[in-house]
């Protein structure tokens, strides 16, 4: 698999990155409106980070467990159990503004080949051919 070619490019890549901005800012806004707290929010905003453990098993467990805590299913089944039970559904507003962020930042979902390859293209730093000698 070439990561580097299956990695959304052009407009639809700044499309896919102004969609998680978008998200967050909604997430914000719902946040706000409904009153949490702050502190709450803070705690919990990059909770979803953890499953960057996932890759101590080998770069196809890691992203599988990634994608699976930065995909939008979960929040939204999240919310929707919340708001059927008469909570609200702050974890779920927490949980989808970090995926937007992540997302307005180009990280995207991985593939099992490396952490770096995504589907919003590679990330971090390449690695440049050192000279002989």
């Amino acid at each position: 698999m070439n990561t580097t070619t299956d990695a959304v490019t052009g407009p639809p890549r700044v499309w896919l990155r102004l969609e998680g901005l978008a998200t967050l800012v909604v997430a914000i806004f719902l946040f706000e409106r409904g009153g949490h707290s702050w502190a709450l929010f803070a705690l919990l905003f990059l909770a979803p980070d953890a499953s960057f453990g996932g890759y101590l098993l080998g770069p196809r467990a890691g992203a599988w467990i990634y994608n699976a805590a930065h995909s939008y299913v979960g929040p939204l089944v999240l919310a929707v159990v919340f708001v059927a039970t008469g909570r609200p559904p702050v974890l779920a507003i927490i949980w989808a503004g970090h995926i937007g962020f992540d997302r307005a930042l180009g990280y995207g979902l991985k593939y099992p080949t490396a952490f770096q390859d995504t589907h919003l293209g590679r990330i971090g730093r390449t690695r440049e051919a050192r000279p002989a000698g």
